[in-house]
């Protein structure tokens, strides 16, 4: 696999993915009381975690972008 995930991409990344992880757990927000949000967002969560630990998105690679140097 080829990176095409920069620094900062990759920082964001995983800042969104522990947030997504935590958030049906310790937010309280309502929308979580349904368990297929809470599993959509456990699940998206994993994928910036997973994204951002080997700094290759597949939806980059499909559309050619990159957001790190070459």
């Amino acid at each position: 696999m080829t990176r095409n995930v920069g620094t900062l991409d990759r920082i964001m990344r995983l800042m969104l993915g522990v947030a997504l992880i935590a958030m049906p757990f310790v937010s309280g927000f309502a929308i979580f009381t349904a368990t297929w949000t809470t599993v959509l967002s456990v699940a998206a969560g994993v994928v910036m975690l997973l994204v951002a630990l080997t700094r290759s998105c597949p939806v980059y690679t499909i559309l050619g972008w990159r957001s790190c140097k070459l």
